[in-house]
């Protein structure tokens, strides 16, 4: 199975884009939003993690600011002021997080590892670095055996 579609200069949805620009990376993680099948680079993986980093901190850093210096009122109930103020970070968090799993097994799917060992990451101290080394690791042709 070739990486590109004839006249189309884009890899199709099953396949990596090797060499995905960030917005490319963005766009196609919108595009599989919910798909576990396929692969994804690395640098498709690599630009969402980054993009992702940046919106969640520009919305924590948002939330943080007008929140908590009025996180709690007198009776330790939080305030409409702080409330307010993390719900886009909160929406954020639950519309990106089932694509950023899809996203996750794609790219184990590339190192031609099931997606399964995604809930490594979840022991505690090694499962994430595990995790971590195995999203790192270049491509292994052999992981073609998960596209469609």
């Amino acid at each position: 199975m070739t990486d590109v579609t004839p006249n189309s200069g884009q890899a199709p949805l099953d396949a990596p884009l090797r060499g995905a620009s960030f917005g490319q990376a963005f766009t196609r993680f919108f595009k599989k939003y919910v798909i576990f099948h396929g692969r994804a680079s690395r640098s498709e993986f690599w630009w969402w993690f980054l993009a992702n980093f940046v919106i969640s901190g520009v919305l924590y850093g948002i939330s943080y600011t007008m929140g908590t210096p009025m996180t709690v009122n007198e009776s330790g109930v939080p305030t409409p002021v702080y409330t307010a103020a993390l719900i886009p970070y909160t929406l954020w968090g639950i519309a990106t997080f089932i694509p950023w799993l899809a996203l996750s097994w794609r790219r184990l799917h590339d190192t031609n590892r099931s997606g399964a060992w995604w809930f490594i990451g979840l022991i505690p101290f090694v499962g994430g670095i595990i995790l971590l080394v195995f999203f790192l690791l270049p491509p292994d042709p052999a992981g073609a055996r998960f596209d469609r």
